[in-house]
C-alpha cells in the first residue's frame, strides 16, 4: 500500500497518514484533497511511505490528487520546513499560509484564462550613475554564490537604481528576481518605475490588496517560471520561483516585515535563509538599517556597501534644525519658526510636510469636571476622537462609538478633546493658511490602494501645498517640490518602556527628513522638541547613523539585549488575567529548564497592552546568549506546554525573535 504523509492547516505539530489507491503516482509537493473529520480539506504531500504506524483499517483514503499546478518545488518545501522548525509553527500552517486562497479550497475555483504579465509602460531611460553607485555595482556584480549585502545609503542616494541595474543583469541572463517591500503603499511607485525600466519583462505583484483571483494568477505565474520579477510584501518571500537568482529587500529595517499573527516570522530573516539555501546574492537596503543587520555588517557576516551622497547632481542632504519648545509659545502645537517656514514655501510655490504620527482628531475625549476619559471598553487603550464623522474609534481592536453629547458619568456637556491628531492639525492649518491647499495623508484618508494612488498623483502634480501626514509619508516617496519637513510630537518615544523605541524613532525621523530637498531645491527639516540636547536628536541633526548605531549597540551589549541575546516569548490570552498568569506560572515551573543551562525563563508579566479585544494578555520571556541553545530548548518547551491542561477559552502561542512586548 502507498501511504501519503500530509501536512494540513491545523494547529497540531504532526503529519497525517492517508491511504492512496489511485492509478496516479503521487509526488512530494502535490496538493491532495482528503477527508478530515466530517469535512474535506486540502493538504500537501510531504512524504510517501509504504507503511504506517497505524493499522490499515484506521487509515482513511485520500480523495484526489490535484494536478492543476505543478508540484511545489523542493526548495519551497525546505523553506517551509525551516520556518516551521525555527518559528515553532505547524508545517501544515506554514505551507498553507504561503499558498493563495484559491489553492486551499476543496472545491476548485474556475480560473480565467491567464492574462499576459508583460509590461506595457513606456520605456524610462536609465539615469547617469554617480561614482558611488558605480563602485557599489562593481562589488555587487562580483558576488558569487550566497552573498548577503547591506546597502546603506542616505535617503535619495539612488539605492533603487542600484537594484534596477542588478535586476537587469539577472533578467538578461534568464533568471528571476524577488523584490520585497515592507508595505502595500510603497508598491505603486516602485511598480511603475520597474515597469518603465523593463518594458519587455514579465512582472507580477503579490500583496494583500490584490483581488483573490489576481493573487492566485500571479502566484502561479511565478511558480511556472513565467514571471521575471515578483514584487511583493512579506508573504511573497515564500513564493516558489524555479529560476530565482536574486533577492532584494528594500527598507529592510521596517517592522512590517515581521508577521504578527498566525505563523509569526520575519520575512527579512527568511529571505536571508532562502538566499543561503539557493546560493544566490541578497541585497538588504536601508538608510537606517536595523541594529541586528548593522551588527551583522560590522562583524563581517554581511558585506557593507555605502552610498553617502544623494544621486541627483544638485540635491544635498536637508539642513536640520531643532526647535526648543520650552522657550517658545506654540499655536496648536506649532512654533512660530515652523509657521514662518511654511509661509516661505507657500510664497515659493513649494510643498511642506507636517509629520505627526497620530491619526484622528485628538487622542482622547475627556470631561474636566469628573475626570471621565474615552476608554475603550474592550482594550487597555483610549478611544480616539474622529471628528469628521463624529466617531470614537479604538486603533487597536476597531471598536467604535458615537461621540457623546455630554459626559456619560456626570452629564457635563462641556467635554473636550485633549491632544492633537492629523485631523485636528489639518483643520487648524486650513484656518491659518486659508488660501493653501492642505492635504491629510493617513490611513483614514487613504484606506485603499486606489485612494492612495490618487493622493500620490495629486502631490506629484503640485495640487497640494501643505501635507499633514503620518508614517505613510515617511519612507520610499520622492516628491520633487517638497522642501520643508516639520516634525511634531516625537518626544514621547524617548521615554517609552520599549527598549527598541529609540531605534524606531531615529529611523522614523531620518526617513521623514529624507523627503525634503530630493531634487534641485534645498531641503530643510525642523524638529520640535523639549529635549534638543538629547543624543538621539543630535545624531539626527548630524545625519549620523553610524554614531547612533554604535551607541545603541553598546547599550544593548551591556544590557544583554538582541543582537547579543536571542529571545522567544510565550504569550497567553484569556477572559481573565488570573487565568493567563496562572497558566504561565505552570509553564515557568516546568522541570526541563534544568537540562538547558544556557536558557533563562523569566517570571510571567502582563503585556504592555494588557487587554485587547476583551482578552487579558500576559507573557513569559525565554532568553539565551546562544541561538543554538534556544532553538534546542524551544521544541521540548512547546511539547511540555502542550501537555498542560488549560481553560477552554485560553489561547497561547510562542513567538521567536519578538519585536514587541
Amino acid at each position: 500500500m502507498t501511504i501519503l504523509r500530509i501536512a494540513l492547516a491545523v494547529p497540531l505539530h504532526r503529519l497525517f497518514d492517508y491511504l492512496w489507491q489511485g492509478a496516479t503516482e503521487p509526488v512530494i509537493g502535490q496538493r491532495v484533497r482528503v477527508p478530515f473529520g466530517s469535512r474535506e480539506r486540502i493538504g500537501v504531500v510531504v512524504e510517501i511511505a509504504s507503511e504506517s504506524a497505524y493499522p490499515e483499517a484506521q487509515i482513511r483514503p485520500a480523495l484526489a490528487i490535484l494536478d492543476d499546478i505543478v508540484p511545489l518545488p523542493p526548495d519551497f518545501m525546505a523553506l517551509c520546513e525551516f520556518a516551521s522548525t525555527y518559528y515553532q509553527a505547524p508545517l501544515g500552517e506554514v505551507i498553507m499560509q504561503a499558498l493563495p486562497a484559491g489553492l486551499k479550497r476543496p472545491v476548485a475555483t474556475q480560473r480565467r484564462a491567464k492574462r499576459s504579465v508583460g509590461l506595457n509602460a513606456p520605456v524610462h531611460p536609465a539615469p547617469h550613475l554617480t561614482n558611488g553607485q558605480v563602485q557599489v555595482l562593481e562589488e555587487l556584480r562580483c558576488a558569487k554564490g550566497f552573498s548577503p549585502f547591506l546597502l546603506h545609503g542616505v535617503t535619495g542616494s539612488g539605492k533603487t537604481e542600484v537594484y534596477l541595474r542588478l535586476m537587469q543583469d539577472v533578467i538578461e541572463a534568464g533568471g528571476q528576481v524577488l523584490l520585497l517591500v515592507p508595505e502595500i503603499n510603497l508598491t505603486p511607485q516602485l511598480e511603475e518605475r520597474v515597469r518603465g525600466r523593463f518594458p519587455g519583462a514579465r512582472l507580477v505583484a503579490l500583496h494583500s490588496d490584490l483581488a483573490e483571483a489576481a493573487r492566485e494568477r500571479n502566484w502561479c505565474a511565478a511558480l511556472a517560471g513565467e514571471a521575471d520579477i515578483v514584487l511583493g510584501t512579506r508573504l511573497a518571500v515564500f513564493t516558489p520561483m524555479p529560476c530565482l537568482q536574486l533577492i532584494v529587500l528594500d527598507e529592510e529595517h521596517d517592522t512590517s516585515f515581521k508577521q504578527q499573527e498566525g505563523m509569526r516570522y520575519s520575512a527579512r530573516d527568511v529571505a536571508v535563509v532562502r538566499a543561503s539555501a539557493l546560493a544566490i546574492p541578497i541585497v538588504l537596503g536601508s538608510a537606517t538599517p536595523s541594529l541586528e543587520t548593522w551588527a551583522n555588517a560590522q562583524n563581517a557576516r554581511y558585506r557593507l556597501l555605502s552610498l553617502r551622497e544623494r544621486a541627483h547632481s544638485e540635491a544635498r542632504m536637508p539642513s536640520m534644525r531643532l526647535i526648543d519648545t520650552r522657550k517658545v509659545v506654540l499655536q496648536e502645537g506649532m512654533s512660530e519658526a515652523l509657521l514662518q517656514a511654511i509661509e516661505e514655501r507657500l510664497l515659493k510655490r513649494e510643498q511642506s510636510l507636517i509629520f505627526l504620527n497620530r491619526r484622528g482628531y485628538a487622542p482622547v475625549l475627556a470631561c474636566p469636571s469628573c475626570g471621565w476619559i474615552s476608554n475603550c471598553r474592550r482594550c487597555a487603550a483610549n478611544l480616539v476622537l474622529h471628528l469628521a464623522d463624529r466617531r470614537l474609534r479604538c486603533h487597536h481592536c476597531g471598536f467604535e462609538a458615537r461621540v457623546p453629547s455630554a459626559c456619560p458619568t456626570c452629564g457635563n456637556q462641556d467635554i473636550h478633546p485633549f491632544g492633537r491628531g492629523t485631523q485636528r492639525l489639518e483643520a487648524w492649518l486650513q484656518e491659518r493658511f486659508p488660501t493653501a491647499r492642505v492635504l491629510r495623508v493617513d490611513r483614514d484618508s487613504a484606506r485603499s490602494r486606489k485612494q492612495w494612488e490618487i493622493m500620490l498623483q495629486r502631490i506629484r502634480a503640485g495640487e497640494a501645498d501643505i501635507l499633514v501626514g503620518t508614517q505613510m509619508l515617511a519612507k520610499g516617496h520622492d516628491f520633487p517640490k517638497l522642501t520643508l519637513v516639520g516634525v511634531l510630537g516625537s518626544d514621547a518615544a524617548l521615554f517609552a518602556a520599549d527598549w527598541r523605541a529609540p531605534e524606531r524613532l531615529f529611523a522614523q525621523l531620518m526617513q521623514v527628513s529624507g523627503r525634503a530637498g530630493r531634487a534641485e531645491h534645498p531641503g530643510e527639516v525642523l524638529i520640535q522638541t523639549q529635549y534638543p540636547d538629547h543624543p538621539l536628536y543630535r545624531a539626527v541633526a548630524e545625519h549620523d547613523y553610524e554614531g547612533f548605531a554604535a551607541s545603541q549597540l553598546s547599550e544593548r551589549k551591556q544590557a544583554g539585549f538582541p543582537p547579543y541575546a536571542y529571545q522567544a516569548v510565550l504569550r497567553a490570552e484569556a477572559s481573565a488575567m488570573a487565568d493567563s498568569l496562572a497558566f504561565l506560572e505552570k509553564v515557568r515551573a516546568l522541570p526541563l529548564l534544568a537540562d538547558h543551562a544556557l536558557v533563562s525563563v523569566y517570571d510571567p508579566v502582563p503585556m504592555r497592552m494588557a487587554r485587547l479585544a476583551n482578552l487579558e494578555r500576559a507573557q513569559l520571556l525565554a532568553e539565551s546568549p546562544s541561538r543554538a541553545a534556544l532553538q534546542a530548548f524551544l521544541p521540548r518547551w512547546r511539547q511540555a506546554i502542550e501537555a498542560i491542561k488549560t481553560p477552554a477559552r485560553l489561547r497561547w502561542h510562542i513567538e521567536v525573535d519578538p519585536l514587541e512586548f
